[in-house]
């Protein structure tokens, strides 16, 4: 089918004009409504970036949010090893502690929504004008609630992958350790912090690529 050149200025006028729609719906029915749509748009942005982070290996696969040994990147611990770095045993903590992160990703699910529920989403303009602006809200707001709430899935994500005897094996001998935050509780804390900061950036990119697609306004997100 051919279109003459009439018909195609005015789809390219209304492609333009829906593009332009978006753009401006989005933050005006965001501020009409805030808590209902501000919520369907972090808990889904939460919902992703879980989901993503659970996968096998992901923390791991991805520098940006690796989960690394406590001390300067785990440049600390990895001197304070030392005959258990040559050989490679602290890379294999290294990445028991990504696998313990995504599987307390796999589990926080619900932590996130009673988060995401708990908030007065109306309270921030910043939900509105900044592309990461709920992701951000709920950082800031409920970042210690979060912690205190995924703190005993880390714990028990870690037992269960092995890092916590891994450590123990390790530390047989080196009185050091514990000062660099190599203890059951100093690598649950550290392992909980990074594993929140890598959902919340996942997060982040959930809740801008939500925001681009002008679709979501017809289903009701905002």
């Amino acid at each position: 089918m051919e279109w003459d050149e009439t018909e195609m200025q005015r789809r390219a006028l209304l492609a333009g004009a829906a593009g332009m729609l978006a753009l401006a719906v989005t933050p005006f029915a965001m501020a009409k409504a805030p808590n209902g749509g501000v919520k369907s748009l972090i808990g889904n942005a939460s919902d992703g970036a879980l989901d993503k982070l659970a996968q096998p290996g992901a923390f791991y696969a991805d520098k940006a949010v690796r989960i690394l040994l406590p001390g300067a990147g785990g440049k600390m611990a990895s001197k304070l090893f030392g005959m258990g770095d040559k050989l490679g045993l602290t890379t294999n903590l290294t990445r028991s502690l990504n696998d313990a992160g995504g599987k307390a990703a796999g589990e926080a699910k619900p932590v996130f929504r009673a988060a995401i529920d708990g908030l007065r989403w109306s309270d921030a303009p910043a939900l509105v004008t900044k592309k990461d602006g709920a992701t951000r809200y709920l950082q800031t707001s409920a970042g210690d609630v979060l912690f205190t709430k995924v703190s005993p899935l880390v714990g028990s994500a870690l037992q269960n992958v092995g890092a916590f005897r891994q450590l123990d094996d390790l530390s047989k001998g080196n009185s050091l350790l514990a000062s660099a935050g190599l203890t059951h509780d100093g690598l649950t804390k550290s392992v909980t912090e990074q594993a929140l900061k890598g959902i919340f950036q996942y997060m982040a990119g959930e809740e801008a690529a939500l925001r681009k697609n002008p679709a979501n306004l017809l289903k009701g997100i905002f």
